[in-house]
């Protein structure tokens, strides 16, 4: 094969894996229990490939900090949430897929906000 074919097939090659390589599996998330969280917006990190919800939660007097993975932004605006929905600051309640490490967080299944409205 001269170095011109050659040199096409390698960059197809690369041009198709790279989409996959860049996203991660969810097996750190435990998808047979669910639990349930409430304490206040940290920060909201609203960006591709996953949007960030991190929030402060009250442990038996100690504070702690979770961090909960949602989708991506595009599904995100699908589902009514954008950049300002969360703000540091806000109440909430969310219901996740915990980390299987026992790290405080997990994978988002819905969100609660001070005023009852749901986010799935």
């Amino acid at each position: 094969m001269n170095s011109l074919k050659w040199s096409i097939v390698v960059a197809g090659a690369v041009a198709l894996a790279t989409p996959v390589a860049a996203h991660h599996s969810h097996a750190m998330f435990d998808h047979t229990k669910q639990a349930s969280v409430s304490g206040t917006v940290t920060s909201f990190d609203y960006r591709n490939p996953h949007v960030g919800l991190y929030l402060d939660v009250d442990n038996a007097g100690k504070k702690v900090n979770y961090w909960v993975e949602m989708s991506n932004v595009q599904n995100m605006i699908r589902r009514g949430i954008g950049h300002g929905t969360f703000k540091p600051g806000d109440k909430v309640t969310v219901t996740l897929h915990p980390l299987k490490d026992g790290r405080p967080g997990g994978n988002y299944i819905k969100v609660v906000a001070a005023d009852g409205k749901t986010y799935e």
